[in-house]
C-alpha cells in the first residue's frame, strides 16, 4: 500500500486560503475519484472539492471552522499499486485550469488534479457548519492552531506596529495579521502577547527589515469561557464560530479598530420621491420590474460620488496611497440567514434606474438563496445597507472596509413636519452616514449627505444629470 497527500489545490481567483465549512468524507472511507470530498468557504462563496485518486482515507485534517492555507494537505490517501496506477493516467480536472500544485508554484508531475466544482452551493456558507463536531483539542492540533502554529517570514507591519514589538520582545513574523492587505496591526501585537498558547521562542526580539505582503488575513481568539458546571453544560449549546458570520466578524473587527469611524444623521423628505415611484411603477410592472426606492437612492449616491470623488477612494496602507476609483460599484447589504451579505451592483452609473432595479433584484435573490458568484461578492466602492420596516429611529452603519463611508436607508414614516410656516404630515425619511474620519472631514460628509438628500428630495435631478 503507497500513501498519497492530497492538499487544497489553487482555487484562483487570487485565493490563498479557504475554510472548512464541512467534510463529506471521514477516515476509513472507501473514497472514488471525482468523488466531493469536502466543502471550502473562500471570500463568502462555497466551492466544493472532489478527490483526483481512488483509495481509502486515512486522515482528514482539520475540523470545520479551521482556515487553511493553499497547498496544506487535507487528506491521507491508502492507494493500492493498481489503483495509483489507474489514476496517474487521469487528466486534471482542476476548475477553471486551477489544480494541486508544488509548495514552489509549480505543476505536479503525475499527479491529477483535484477539481474545485464551480457552481455555489444551495446554501450560504457557514450553513449547516453548526451542526458539525465542536473544535476539541485533537481536531485543533490535527488542522493547526492558528495562535501556535503561524509563521510568516516577511511580515508586513508599520514601523510603529515594529517598534512595538521589539519593546514587547515579540517575534512579529508569529503573530497572525488582521490589518488590510495582510498587514500586521499594534493591536494584533498587543493580542499575540496575552495570548497564554503563544510559544515560548515567538516571545523573543527580532529585527527584520523585510515587508513583502504575507498571503493570510487570520483572527485570533482573544477572549477564553470558562468550562461549565455540569449543571450549566445541560443548559448550553456550542456550536463553531465559522463560515460567513466569522467572516463577518472579521470584517466588523478591522473596520472597527482601522477606520475612526464618525456619522452624520439628517432627514430626507421623500414627498416627490413617493410620487414619481407611484407614477413609474405601472411602467416597471410592465417589463417584469418590481420598482422599489433602493435604485432611485443608488443613482442619488452615484451622483453625489462623483460630486464628492473622496468618497469613492479607498486608502492603500501598504503603500500610503490614496485610491481614487473611478468606477462605482455600489454594494447593497442583503440580509441572509447565515448573516449580513453584501452582493455588488456593478457600473451602477452606466445603468437606468430599471437596469438597477432588475440587478439589485437578482443579487439580493441570489444572497439570500445561497447561490452568489464570487464576482458578485467583490469590488464595491460604497455600500448602501437598508434596514427596511426594521428602520427604527436611527443606527450607527459600520464601513465596509476599506471603503470610506457607508449609507443606512431607514423607514419612511409620516410625521409633522413645517411647510411654508403650516404644520403638516411629511414622509420623513433618516439617512445615517457613517465615514472614516481619517479619510472624511466632517464637512465634506455632510456635503456629501445634503448632495444626496437633495436628488432624493427632488428626483427629476436624477433624470437631468445623469450620464
Amino acid at each position: 500500500m503507497a500513501r498519497w497527500e492530497f492538499k487544497l489545490p489553487d482555487i484562483g481567483e487570487g485565493v490563498t486560503e479557504g475554510e472548512i465549512v464541512s467534510w463529506l468524507i471521514k477516515p476509513g472511507d472507501i473514497v472514488k475519484e471525482d468523488q466531493p470530498m469536502i466543502e471550502v468557504m473562500t471570500d463568502k462563496a462555497t466551492v466544493t472539492i472532489t478527490s483526483p485518486k481512488a483509495g481509502r482515507v486515512v486522515e482528514t485534517v482539520g475540523a470545520p471552522g479551521t482556515v487553511v492555507a493553499v497547498h496544506s494537505v487535507l487528506v491521507v490517501f491508502e492507494l493500492d499499486a493498481t489503483v495509483t496506477a489507474a489514476s496517474d493516467k487521469t487528466s486534471a480536472h482542476a476548475s477553471g485550469g486551477s489544480g494541486a500544485r508544488h509548495a514552489n508554484g509549480g505543476a505536479a508531475k503525475n499527479e491529477p488534479a483535484a477539481t474545485a466544482v464551480g457552481d455555489i452551493k444551495e446554501h450560504l456558507p457557514g450553513m449547516g457548519a453548526a451542526s458539525a463536531a465542536p473544535r476539541t483539542a485533537s481536531s485543533v492540533s490535527a488542522g493547526g492552531d492558528l495562535a501556535s502554529s503561524y509563521f510568516n517570514a516577511k511580515p508586513l507591519a508599520t514601523p510603529a506596529t515594529r517598534k512595538l514589538a521589539r519593546d514587547m520582545e515579540i517575534d512579529l513574523r508569529a503573530v497572525p495579521p488582521t490589518g488590510p492587505q495582510g498587514r500586521v496591526t499594534k493591536v494584533d501585537v498587543e493580542t499575540f502577547a496575552k495570548e497564554p498558547n503563544a510559544s515560548p521562542a515567538a516571545l523573543a526580539p527580532v529585527r527584520s527589515a523585510t515587508i513583502p505582503m504575507p498571503a493570510h488575513e487570520r483572527a485570533r481568539d482573544a477572549v477564553k469561557i470558562t468550562a461549565p458546571t455540569a449543571a450549566q453544560g445541560a443548559l448550553e449549546e456550542r456550536v463553531p464560530f465559522a463560515g460567513v458570520r466569522r467572516k463577518i466578524a472579521q470584517k466588523m473587527a478591522q473596520s472597527v479598530h482601522t477606520a475612526a469611524h464618525f456619522t452624520f444623521v439628517e432627514e430626507c423628505d421623500c414627498a416627490a420621491l413617493k410620487a414619481l415611484r407611484k407614477r413609474l411603477q405601472p411602467a416597471a410592472q410592465a417589463q417584469g420590474v418590481k420598482l422599489t426606492f433602493l435604485p432611485f437612492i443608488v443613482k442619488a449616491v452615484v451622483a453625489a460620488l462623483k460630486k464628492k470623488p473622496i468618497l469613492n477612494s479607498a486608502l492603500d496602507e501598504s503603500t500610503n496611497e490614496l485610491v481614487y476609483r473611478k468606477y462605482y460599484n455600489i454594494g447593497i447589504a442583503a440580509s441572509t440567514e447565515a448573516g449580513l451579505i453584501v452582493p455588488v451592483v456593478k457600473d451602477a452609473d452606466r445603468r437606468s434606474v430599471l437596469d438597477v432595479a432588475r440587478e439589485i433584484e437578482r443579487v439580493a435573490t441570489d444572497a439570500k438563496n445561497g447561490k452568489s458568484r464570487m464576482e458578485d461578492l467583490q469590488g464595491s466602492t460604497f455600500t448602501i445597507t437598508s434596514l427596511g420596516a426594521d428602520g427604527g429611529l436611527f443606527a450607527t452603519p459600520i464601513i465596509n472596509f476599506p471603503e470610506v463611508g457607508i449609507l443606512g436607508v431607514h423607514q419612511i414614516k409620516q410625521k409633522p413636519v413645517v411647510k411654508d410656516g403650516q404644520i403638516v404630515i411629511g414622509d420623513v425619511m433618516l439617512l445615517s452616514l457613517s465615514f472614516d474620519h481619517r479619510i472624511v472631514d466632517g464637512h465634506v460628509g455632510a456635503a456629501f449627505a445634503y448632495d444626496i438628500i437633495h436628488y432624493l428630495e427632488d428626483p427629476d435631478r436624477l433624470f437631468l444629470e445623469m450620464v
